[in-house]
């Protein structure tokens, strides 16, 4: 069922519960997701990102997204994520997303805030829900796709710079009107290579300032515990790529390291079994966000 983000989100916000969202860069990983949110009984977002064009553009898997949102057993909403352009965010509303990320955050907060507001604006009008970025998420070293992130630093004052401001999470959600809101709080984009250094009170302090739901990007590295703590202080959508996509690459790795040199190896089935990987660890992250354990 193609679902409107804004209702989903609505949901798990009441219900205190967070959505995943998966970015789907292959026909496999698009079954694998939807299938894995019909057998957790869960709703779900799947995605394209920008910085995936080179994957897949978006005109040729964007009507493959939307034919099985339609066909699921349980809601699904079709989001662009990371959308760096005007040109972007209409190209996907015109294709039939139902949501779509307008990504100025590397942007100064007044050029930010006035082209979000144009985006919000086409948007609603639509009928397409809209998520904004305020703050900038980490990015690792390893495994990182998402675009210009900044790299992970130690510095105190740095930190302070780009974790996102409660009062200017407010006054941005006010003035640009957008649905929801992702927020930086020391999550990182990639494979993450230490611990996460995680500001949680952080979404708290937001939520107190403006309570919209909230976006989790890059959820490389944490735990099954924070993710839960982050979900109760706020946070309803968590976009999750890197783990899913490399627990694919690692089966075939796997299936490759496995099979006799002196047998025949066939395409499909490498897929199929990249497929089965990639459910079972989007399963298990899907079961997470809904409050239960690894």
């Amino acid at each position: 069922m193609l679902e409107n983000l804004s209702g989903l989100l609505a949901e798990a916000k009441q219900k205190k519960y967070a959505i995943g969202a998966f970015n789907t860069t292959t026909f496999e990983s698009l079954r694998a997701v939807i299938s894995a949110a019909e057998e957790c009984q869960t709703p779900v977002i799947i995605q394209h990102a920008q910085s995936h064009d080179g994957i897949i553009a978006l005109e040729e898997i964007g009507p493959l997204m939307l034919e099985h949102a339609k066909k699921a057993k349980v809601p699904v909403a079709v989001h662009l994520d990371h959308g760096a352009t005007f040109e972007r965010c209409v190209q996907a509303i015109r294709l039939g997303f139902t949501s779509v990320m307008y990504d100025a955050s590397g942007k100064d907060f007044e050029t930010n805030v006035r082209e979000t507001q144009e985006i919000v604006k086409i948007a609603h009008a639509a009928g397409v829900t809209v998520e904004a970025e305020l703050g900038s998420i980490f990015s690792s070293e390893v495994g990182n796709s998402e675009g210009d992130c900044l790299t992970i630093t130690e510095d105190e004052a740095q930190l302070a710079d780009i974790y996102t401001d409660p009062q200017a999470a407010k006054e941005f959600v006010e003035r640009t009107g957008v649905d929801c809101l992702a927020i930086a709080f020391g999550t990182v984009h990639g494979i993450y290579v230490k611990e996460p250094r995680l500001d949680l009170d952080r979404i708290t302090k937001i939520k107190q300032a403006i309570d919209i739901p909230f976006v989790m990007h890059g959820g490389s590295g944490v735990s099954a515990a924070d993710y839960h703590q982050a979900i109760q202080n706020g946070i309803c959508k968590i976009n999750y790529y890197t783990y899913m996509n490399q627990a694919g690459g690692e089966e075939i790795r796997r299936f490759v390291q496995e099979t006799p040199a002196n047998e025949p190896m066939f395409y499909d089935t490498i897929t199929k079994r990249a497929q089965a990987a990639t459910k079972a660890d989007v399963l298990q992250a899907m079961r997470i966000f809904k409050g239960g354990s690894v």
